[in-house]
């Protein structure tokens, strides 16, 4: 089985450094989400890009998201059910708050372009992707995901905590893990357990 790791919106690969180190390396990738983002940037092209990059792929696929990444890996599971054996979705939510994309993006207009450097994309492409998740909801679809899949929260995460409770009611087969004491990026607070959970 390949284990795919899909970072979030403000990562990069590297951010997932501690849990691959922990993997065996020859059945780990870790696709960098923007890197072929020169003029478009947009939550369909991402898509479109992972879709692309293992539709020949005959494994069966573990998707390990966060945030974004997480987004990616039930849309992916949706439309690729046969491709795809177990999630692990991380500060997830399965329906676009598109009042906190709206606040998000106010914050990120008043930000300076530097303090976007080391996010992997520019302060003009962050927003523009931000805009294009504002509609996605994949309440409606949900049934369609059959396999095994493991919801994870840090306590502290606000933003996605509801949604990762929700997420689990409506995953019959879902187990939840809300970490102590962790905010939303479980791939640098919890990495030790997210690779214990891609172990199994």
């Amino acid at each position: 089985m390949k284990t795919v790791l899909l970072h979030g919106l403000g990562q990069t690969a590297q951010d997932w450094k501690e849990v691959v180190q922990q993997l065996p390396a020859s059945d780990v990738d870790c696709p960098e989400l923007f890197s072929s983002a020169e003029n478009e940037i947009s939550y369909p092209k991402i898509l479109d890009d992972l879709e692309r990059q293992y539709s020949n792929v005959k494994e069966p696929l573990c998707i390990c998201g966060l945030s974004l990444g997480a987004l990616l890996a039930i849309d992916f599971a949706i439309r690729h059910e046969d491709k795809v054996a177990s999630l692990v979705l991380i500060g997830a939510q399965y329906k676009a708050p598109s009042l906190l994309i709206d606040f998000q993006n106010l914050i990120f207009r008043c930000m300076p372009n530097k303090s976007f450097e080391s996010m992997g994309l520019s302060k003009s492409h962050t927003i523009k992707l931000a805009r294009s998740m504002r509609l996605l909801d994949f309440t409606s679809q949900l049934n369609d995901i059959v396999c095994p899949v493991t919801i994870l929260c840090g306590e502290k995460d606000n933003a996605n905590l509801k949604a990762s409770k929700r997420l689990k009611e409506l995953l019959p087969q879902a187990t939840l893990h809300i970490i102590p004491n962790a905010g939303h990026e479980l791939n640098k607070y919890a990495p030790d357990m997210i690779a214990k959970i891609l172990n199994n």
